[in-house]
């Protein structure tokens, strides 16, 4: 249920936080950002050919899932860590990024896989993006909005221990990231509403890869091993994917029948 001036009707470009928001906030394309690290394992899997099935839990269904579709099942950082094994694909993109032989991927995510699926389920277009593919997905998104289109991108936060939202400020950081490049490529018509504008100047202020580096998910990974998925997730433009969810499914934009979105207005 949204609350009345809430929704952000009034602005064809739109920001809101995580699965509660995403429901709030509607528009004809949503984009998902998950910095650390749902939509970077995502996006470098994608740049792999790789096609991915994000799941919503990590625990024996997932197994099963990816058994129904054919798939590889993307374990956990730590648990691939313990098994000692540097070729096991997990959620980790650093891992990915030399996977060789995998051509389906249940990539287990509860916070990245509801808002991609509740969004989709209210009728959205939905993309994956993150610092790499930024502008690409900007480009992707650029003559949709000057058709008419309305965009949310939804940064999807973290988790505290009482499962309450902790906005992410690296979330924050590749929103802004997608909407000041798409800013910079649509008719100045397409309005962006102050949540929005607020992301493009926490973008425009952020110094990478440094602050990603040194911002509280950051030094959580780099503390427990993960630097070099850090690093992976600090690269800005340097991917020219665009994942588009269809069906159970992401895939690069460029690989889908008439390689363009068919759209259901939801704000017509």
């Amino acid at each position: 249920m949204t609350i009345p001036g809430h929704d952000q009707s009034s602005y064809r470009l739109r920001l809101e936080w995580g699965p509660t928001g995403a429901e709030a906030v509607r528009a004809d394309v949503a984009v998902v950002v998950d910095v650390l690290s749902f939509t970077t394992t995502l996006g470098v899997a994608v740049e792999r050919g790789i096609e991915v099935f994000p799941f919503l839990w990590r625990d024996s269904r997932a197994a099963e899932h990816a058994v129904r579709h054919g798939a590889t099942l993307a374990v956990g950082r730590f648990e691939a860590l313990s098994r000692g094994d540097a070729r096991h694909v997990s959620l980790s993109p650093a891992s990915l990024a030399e996977v060789e032989g995998v051509e389906r991927l249940v990539l287990p995510s509860p916070n990245g896989s509801s808002i991609a699926f509740g969004l989709a389920d209210a009728g959205s277009r939905v993309v994956g993006a993150c610092l790499r593919n930024a502008g690409a997905v900007a480009r992707w998104l650029a003559p949709q909005v000057d058709a008419g289109a309305s965009v949310v991108v939804v940064p999807a936060g973290e988790r505290w221990y009482d499962e309450t939202l902790r906005p992410a400020v690296e979330d924050l950081w590749g929103a802004g990231a997608v909407l000041d490049a798409l800013g910079d490529l649509v008719a100045a018509d397409a309005t962006a509403s102050p949540e929005a504008r607020m992301a493009v100047a926490a973008w425009r202020a952020a110094e990478m890869p440094h602050d990603l580096a040194d911002c509280a998910g950051g030094r959580e990974l780099a503390e427990a091993g993960f630097a070099a998925d850090v690093a992976i997730a600090a690269q800005h433009d340097v991917s020219e994917v665009v994942p588009v969810l269809t069906g159970e499914s992401f895939r690069d934009a460029a690989t889908l029948p008439g390689a363009g979105p068919r759209l259901r207005r939801i704000d017509s």
